[in-house]
């Protein structure tokens, strides 16, 4: 049996947070965009961000400081091009927000004028965080949410997952003409021919037992990137926040790092502070130093969590500024005006990816990656807080600019071969599907988690590829599903993170191992290239 459902649009986006959507919404002037969400349109990674989104907006502030903050936490492997091409356009794209409707949170200076709240957060050396609340990510999502559903030119399918990328070969050159989809709803593959498509899936941090990211956070942007021939950089580098709320009913409910900005205090379980004794910034260091810090105490201690402790603030400025998680706390019986909140680290932010120009292209023409997908050169060797979201749309922005300058010239004329389930059957063993996603999960957590040993990434690896034999050949036998689908990218993207760990003979940033605890006097990202790869003999 083949697939002959065939819809064609000018701009395929896979992925639908603030990356995907800003993107969608820069397009659909004058092109028709296909928007693809795996589940309901607004759950992704962007709705649950808390914190908010960093930019020169104080005049004591400067691009230079923004700049400067950012290269330090980078751990020395940002690129400074692009991070100073970020934070340049951090304002106007922020601009842009606000002008469709995104309300950021205001007070009135000392003369009376309206001005923008601005909050700071680890590793920035000025208040320069712009906000809703402690649910930034929520205002945004929801704002481009709306405006996307209501805008004629914006087609958009829920409860659908890419596949795979289809790829040509053109004129001596690889291109991506659209994606093979599974839709939930219809339970049928549909093939999607575009002009250029977009990578907009977020990060892989549910390859991790424990994280702080929505069940759609699998990595399949990045997988499939790499199987359609892309190189990837940087995939060891993956950041856990330090604080996410250790509670069997919390679903790892994510403490923003704005409470420590805000000048809350981690404390061991008998109540003593500890982070001033692992660095000179306390609890506003950055968040690889703070999330081993609580790793190192739990472990000396033999404690289950360690914790957050705000009460010592005035409880209607914890109540103003923390409603969100003031209100869930509450609701499972701690008050954060009178006590601590138990908390432990989890994976929160992929910051390596697909690799991308300035203009968010990807090594395959044609197809571009924005957002937690991708690997600029921004975040370097860590992630600073608040430039996640910053680089969703100012990266949106560029493509969107990238692909209407050379739409004109791209004309698909080579028909694309239908999906084709002719030889394949319906699974009478889920079973396996779901014993595979936890013994990868588990080992990744235990193997490849906040501290490293080559032993222990050598084991991994070993685990991973006997791994991706089973899924492979279990793909290779039955109908696709979505968990399939999920299973077999982050077993793709969990090699990818363990073959990077074990290339870095060094501890840089967020990637940290005993057996070579000491930083290298230069370093390099580290780059993987796939088979595929465009111009590779492989690919002739």
């Amino acid at each position: 049996m083949t697939s002959d459902a065939t819809i064609s649009c000018d701009v395929l986006i896979i992925g639908s947070g603030a990356a995907g959507l800003s993107l969608a919404l820069q397009l659909a002037k004058s092109y028709q965009v296909i928007v693809l969400s795996k589940g309901p349109l607004a759950e992704g990674s962007t709705y649950y961000a808390q914190g908010g989104i960093a930019a020169v907006f104080d005049e004591n502030d400067s691009i230079e400081s923004h700049v400067a903050d950012t290269l330090v936490a980078g751990g020395g492997l940002c690129d400074e091009q692009v991070v100073r091409y970020t934070a340049e356009r951090a304002k106007e794209s922020l601009q842009w927000l606000i002008e469709l409707g995104v309300a950021f949170d205001q007070e009135s200076d000392p003369e009376g004028n309206t001005r923008f709240h601005l909050t700071r957060e680890g590793g920035h050396s000025h208040r320069r965080i712009l906000h809703a609340a402690d649910a930034t990510g929520r205002a945004v999502q929801s704002t481009l949410t709306s405006q996307a559903l209501n805008h004629p030119n914006i087609k958009v399918l829920e409860y659908t997952n890419a596949i795979d990328l289809i790829t040509q070969s053109e004129h001596h050159e690889l291109r991506c003409v659209g994606a093979y989809v599974w839709s939930l709803n219809h339970q049928h593959v549909l093939t999607i021919s575009a002009k250029f498509t977009a990578l907009c899936t977020g990060g892989a941090s549910k390859v991790y037992q424990y994280t702080s990211n929505p069940d759609v956070a699998s990595g399949d942007g990045i997988a499939m990137a790499w199987r359609a021939g892309c190189r990837v950089a940087n995939m060891e580098f993956n950041q856990f926040h330090p604080t996410c709320l250790f509670h069997p009913n919390a679903h790892n409910f994510l403490l923003t790092e704005a409470l420590r900005g805000e000048g809350a205090h981690l404390k061991r379980p008998d109540g003593s502070r500890f982070m001033p004794e692992f660095h000179e910034l306390a609890e506003l260091a950055p968040r690889d130093v703070v999330a081993r810090a609580i790793d190192y105490e739990m472990k000396r201690l033999g404690a289950d969590c360690m914790y957050l402790d705000i009460s010592h603030q005035p409880a209607d400025f914890v109540r103003q500024h923390f409603p969100t998680i003031y209100e869930k706390c509450l609701s499972l019986g701690i008050d954060i005006t009178q006590e601590p909140m138990p908390i432990v680290p989890a994976a929160h932010y992929t910051c390596g990816g697909v690799m991308t120009n300035l203009d968010a292209r990807t090594d395959v023409a044609g197809l571009y990656a924005i957002g937690e997908v991708a690997y600029t050169g921004l975040h370097g060797a860590n992630r600073m807080a608040s430039n996640s979201l910053l680089e969703c749309v100012v990266f949106a922005r560029a493509a969107a600019a990238d692909m209407t300058k050379h739409m004109a010239a791209v004309t698909l004329t080579t028909a694309i071969r239908p999906w084709d389930e002719s030889k394949v059957t319906d699974s009478d063993e889920e079973v396996i599907i779901q014993h595979n996603w936890h013994e990868l999960r588990l080992f990744m957590w235990d193997y490849v988690g906040i501290v490293r040993t080559t032993k222990r990434l050598e084991r991994a690896l070993r685990r991973v590829e006997l791994l991706q034999q089973e899924i492979h050949e279990y793909y290779a036998n039955f109908r696709v599903t979505s968990n399939l689908l999920e299973l077999r990218n982050l077993a793709q993207v969990a090699q990818l993170i363990i073959q990077s760990a074990i290339q870095r003979k060094e501890s840089r940033g967020l990637h940290y191992t005993l057996d070579y605890p000491e930083p290298l006097s230069q370093s390099l990202p580290t780059i993987l290239t796939p088979k595929r790869y465009p111009g590779s003999k492989e690919d002739q």
